[in-house]
């Protein structure tokens, strides 16, 4: 959940005018990190949360016992995993995992004092395929290069708020059809509990649609918009980050979609980048980018890398586009990745409230008889600051 103070912003309205104006960062509560909402419950249709990173607090659970079934792994074509065999090196936690389990009978009250930080975690294959049903012993977590222990691990489909940052500049003219089309395949994958929100920019950002859940009204809104003008794409991130401050989930996530480049924005790279750190969104991209013997501009040559550092440091990535036809197709897979996330939670073992940068990475112990498998999840966090 955002508690940063941005720009919050209804339907019509547009990014301030200032042309000197410098990115005010999110606050962070005295320097500390931003709060964020985690899932309690494993159901789609009943989801609780709880405030995330470095805040204490105390909350009132009602336990219900229930039975647990061991997931198997999917991968799609990939080759069975093998058993251990006499004599296979069998490589142990470097961890003491020494969190005490305690018993609760149904109904019984549950008080607890926590510090959390949760990631969400992608995995594919070398085909760029995602692979579900790992377990929590395949993750390692490691923050500032001290392994830390996973004390809560989930692997469902939870609600999620949406933002979609729609390229309507000129650039776009003839790219513009598929785009929408590509927005409605995205829109196709979502459930009933999701969330959007639009936000359209040329020269100018600009808030279309408020968050709701009606899908066609976001569509429709689509259609009556008309490329033209220049390239404000950082304002237009910076918009989307003010306005997911009012999202009802604890999931959140931007998808842009954008010839890439920018030369008409209020901000600039840094300030996006700071804000985009503090900010605890996931961010995708299409980047719809014209062959490299046609990028001529500044802005349209460093696109790609511009789109790629934004999305990576929040665990998101960039999906490059040169062929129109595909992007339907790789707009829905975007859409079913925010499906088949694992979220990985622990106590991180620096307990002090210093505001610093915490830097989190995230290594695989695949199964055996797995290809290699790639990871992504978000570069780190900010510490509480008391």
């Amino acid at each position: 959940m955002f508690v940063n103070e941005l720009v919050s912003a209804e339907a019509g309205d547009r990014i301030p005018g200032s042309p000197n104006r410098a990115a005010v960062p999110g606050i962070r509560n005295d320097g500390g990190a931003v709060k964020r909402q985690m899932p309690l419950t494993r159901s789609g249709s009943s989801l609780k949360q709880l405030p995330l990173l470095g805040f204490s607090f105390v909350f009132t659970l009602s336990l219900c016992l229930f039975p647990l079934q061991k997931s198997s792994l999917v991968l799609a074509q990939a080759p069975a995993t093998e058993e251990p065999k006499s004599g296979d090196v069998i490589i142990k936690d470097d961890v003491t995992k020494n969190t005490k389990a305690a018993s609760f009978k149904p109904g019984q009250t549950l008080h607890m004092d926590v510090d959390m930080a949760l990631i969400n975690v992608t995995v594919t294959d070398p085909y760029n395929r995602l692979v579900t049903g790992l377990e929590t012993d395949n993750f390692r977590v490691f923050e500032d290069n001290i392994e830390q222990e996973v004390v809560t691990f989930s692997a469902e489909d939870v609600p999620i708020s949406i933002g979609v940052i729609f390229d309507f500049s000129g650039s776009m003219a003839n790219k513009v059809s598929k785009a929408r089309e590509a927005a409605v395949q995205f829109f196709k994958t979502a459930n009933p509990l999701d969330e959007f929100f639009l936000v359209s920019f040329n020269e100018r950002a600009e808030l279309t649609s408020a968050f709701t859940n009606s899908v066609e009204d976001l569509q429709s809104r689509m259609m009556l918009t008309a490329p033209k003008g220049r390239t404000a794409l950082l304002d237009a991130i910076y918009l989307g980050l003010s306005q997911m401050r009012g999202a009802h989930n604890a999931k959140r996530a931007l998808l842009i979609l954008s010839d890439g480049g920018d030369n008409h924005s209020r901000y600039n790279e840094n300030d996006i980048k700071r804000l985009v750190k503090e900010a605890d969104t996931q961010l995708y991209a299409i980047g719809i980018f014209d062959p490299l013997g046609y990028r001529r501009t500044p802005e349209e040559l460093s696109g790609p890398s511009l789109l790629g550092e934004v999305t990576e440091m929040t665990g998101g990535r960039v999906f490059n586009v040169e062929k129109l036809e595909e992007l339907p197709d790789i707009a829905s897979k975007i859409g079913m990745e925010l499906r088949n996330q694992y979220v990985l939670g622990y106590r991180p073992s620096n307990k002090a409230h210093d505001a610093r940068w915490r830097k989190v990475k995230i290594k695989l112990r695949a199964p055996r008889g797995l290809p290699p498998l790639t990871v992504y999840s978000k570069t780190g966090y900010y510490a509480p600051s008391h």
